[in-house]
C-alpha cells in the first residue's frame, strides 16, 4: 500500500517549478558538461566524464520521482470552517513561555520548519488539528509537555 500524496495546491505548483528547472536547466547544464568532458578525450579514464554522467542519472531519478509525485498528488484544501485548524490552515499560536510562532499545516512531504511548515503527522499538528481559535493544545514533545494557546487561524 502506498503512502498518501497530499498537498495544498501551492505545494504542488512548487513541485512543477521544480520539475520545469529540472527538465530544462538541469539537463543543459548536465549535457553541457558530458559535452565539455567528451572533447578532452579518452572516456575510460576521464573522470569529469564519468561525473557528469552519475549525475545525468541522479538528476533523471528525482525528474522520475518528481513526475510520480505530481501525477498521484492529491490536493487538500483548508477546512472551510472559519477558525479551525485542518491541514493547509496558517496557525499562530502561543507557547507556555509566551513565544508566538506561525506554522502552516502542511504534507511531511512538503514540511520545511525552518520556513514556518510543518507536518499535518508531527505531534505539534495532531495536537492543533481540530481545534479552534482560543483553545489549548497539550503536546508532549522530547524535552517535556507543552502548551499552546491558537491565537488565530487562517484558511
Amino acid at each position: 500500500m502506498s503512502e498518501a500524496n497530499l498537498t495544498t495546491a501551492e505545494g504542488l505548483e512548487a513541485l512543477k517549478a521544480e520539475l520545469e528547472q529540472l527538465e530544462g536547466a538541469g539537463r543543459r547544464e548536465i549535457a553541457e558538461r558530458i559535452k565539455t568532458a567528451r572533447e578532452w578525450g579518452d572516456l575510460k579514464e576521464n573522470s569529469e566524464y564519468h561525473d557528469a554522467k552519475n549525475d545525468q542519472a541522479h538528476l533523471e531519478t528525482k525528474i522520475a520521482k518528481l513526475r510520480e509525485r505530481i501525477s498521484t498528488a492529491e490536493i487538500v484544501e483548508a477546512a472551510s470552517e472559519h477558525g479551525v485548524v485542518s491541514f493547509g490552515s496558517t496557525v499562530t499560536i502561543k507557547d507556555g513561555s509566551g513565544t508566538q510562532r506561525v506554522w502552516k499545516i502542511v504534507s511531511s512531504r512538503d514540511a520545511a520548519p525552518g520556513d514556518g511548515k510543518i507536518s499535518a503527522e508531527s505531534p505539534v499538528a495532531r495536537a492543533l488539528l481540530g481545534l479552534h481559535t482560543g483553545d489549548v493544545a497539550r503536546v508532549v514533545l522530547p524535552r517535556g509537555e507543552s502548551e499552546m494557546t491558537v491565537l488565530s487561524v487562517e484558511a
